[in-house]
């Protein structure tokens, strides 16, 4: 039995004939179209004043956080696959934004931090990110802000809920 208390072999319930999604209440959907949403719209805003796409700079953001982390780390903290966080590296270490060195007691291993260049480039998107961040959540007042951190910490916690069935 699962913690909601039902079998986790219990056949799926199929929709009632005409049901359809609320797509003001559905939690899942809400969540997707925000992050498209935000993710487009950074793309376009790093792109145009710093150079980076928000996939580079989700990436650099954590490599300014945990220096010389390897790209496994980056796929588990980030959520995506190898093949795009490896294509990414390989284009910001062209760049000189990133350092790829191979970890002297595991050859199968590299280490990846950014460069001097890539800190500097850091430095100024985090400026922009944080004013966006505060731009999105300026609705809120500071209690509904931490209530919503909260809630979001938890909901990332209980992701295994729904994503163990597919991994």
């Amino acid at each position: 039995m699962s913690r909601n208390g039902t079998s986790k072999t219990a056949k799926p319930k199929h929709a009632a004939p005409g049901q359809l999604l609320d797509l003001e209440r559905y939690v899942p959907a809400f969540v997707t179209f925000i992050a498209n949403k935000l993710s487009r719209s950074a793309t376009a805003f790093y792109q145009k004043r710093f150079g980076v796409n928000v996939t580079e700079w989700r990436i650099m953001s954590l490599l300014a956080i945990e220096p010389g982390i390897p790209a496994s780390r980056i796929c588990h903290v980030i959520g995506f696959d190898k093949g795009p966080v490896s294509r990414t590296l390989a284009l910001l270490q062209g760049r000189g934004l990133v350092a790829i060195n191979t970890d002297p007691n595991d050859g199968r291993s590299h280490a990846i931090a950014l460069t001097a260049k890539g800190k500097a480039t850091h430095d100024v998107v985090i400026v922009a990110a944080l004013e966006r961040e505060q731009k999105l959540l300026s609705c809120l007042d500071a209690g509904e802000r931490e209530v919503l951190i909260d809630l979001l910490r938890r909901i990332h916690s209980n992701l295994g809920a729904v994503t163990e069935q597919t991994e």
